[in-house]
């Protein structure tokens, strides 16, 4: 039973479709239909959200493993961290049921579901989520326990991230905003539907998932500066297979890098805006049944 739903926007301050949704619903309410459900709606980061930016000090969707909330940190991200886990959590010992937090990616991933643990909640949120919304797309991240992750919507006894795109940072556009609301809904819906402990959920057959695989860096040179961009062929192919011998860069010399992988993969996170420090050039999947 989910006494205690809560949905976040915010975490990341530039992420507007979240922070639009919630404040409309902090405003009027959510949809009548949901009025069976306890629901806590909240912005998370409002001195980000005030600035428009991802974070002021550091990236609050990173601080909620056990060692970061124990830790000393000056960060105003990490102080907030500690306050939203006494909020909401804390953190396995949590008086919130059930965590959801919107976020948005500049990749073209559309509307994205992402699953920490492949559980018997979790399976049945995604093929729910897949047949009421069959464009969606659903990404498990179970390479590590759920406890491990430093997601904010792990201070939940259960939590997902609802991730849209293709978005610029800063901005906010129709189109993804309609997708963030129809997936917010869709889980709402189950939400319903789990208490009611619908049939319906047991006779949903599987559906189509990646799990996740690893990042892959930008090719550097010996500076430590990077040599070659996103492939035209690649850039907003999220969750399209990419073969083997497929290009996946364009060096600033005009050569070609391909991918060296004998498998195919289904690349996310392509050319994600906030990951350009990072290096990373996109994340790799593998497609399976969940």
């Amino acid at each position: 039973m989910l006494n205690s739903i809560a949905l976040i926007g915010g975490t990341h301050g530039n992420e507007t479709s979240g922070i639009q949704l919630i404040t409309n619903w902090l405003n009027t309410g959510l949809p009548e239909r949901f009025e069976s459900l306890n629901v806590t709606c909240a912005l998370a980061n409002m001195a980000a959200i005030e600035a428009n930016q991802r974070f002021l000090d550091e990236d609050l969707n990173r601080q909620f493993t056990a060692e970061k909330l124990a830790a000393d940190n000056p960060a105003r991200e990490a102080q907030l961290a500690k306050k939203l886990n006494a909020k909401y959590g804390p953190k396995g010992h949590s008086a919130t049921d059930f965590f959801i937090d919107i976020h948005n990616t500049t990749s073209n991933m559309g509307a994205t579901l992402i699953v920490l643990e492949a559980d018997d909640f979790n399976t049945k949120l995604a093929r729910f989520v897949k047949h009421v919304m069959p464009e969606a797309n659903i990404l498990v991240e179970d390479e590590k326990s759920f406890v491990e992750h430093g997601y904010f919507c792990t201070v939940g006894k259960k939590g997902v991230m609802i991730e849209v795109g293709a978005q610029p940072q800063g901005v906010l556009r129709e189109d993804v905003y309609q997708l963030t609301l129809t997936m917010a809904e869709a889980i709402l819906d189950f939400c319903v539907a789990w208490n009611a402990r619908s049939q319906e959920l047991a006779n949903l057959p599987p559906c189509e998932a990646f799990r996740l695989g690893h990042e892959v860096k930008f090719p550097l040179d010996e500076n430590g500066k990077r040599k070659a961009m996103i492939h035209h062929s690649l850039q907003d192919q999220d969750f399209t297979p990419l073969l083997p011998g497929a290009p996946i860069f364009r060096g600033f010399d005009g050569t070609d890098f391909v991918w060296e992988d004998d498998n195919e993969t289904y690349p996310h996170f392509i050319n994600e805006a906030a990951y350009h420090k990072l290096d990373v050039a996109f994340a790799t999947a593998e497609r399976i049944s969940f």
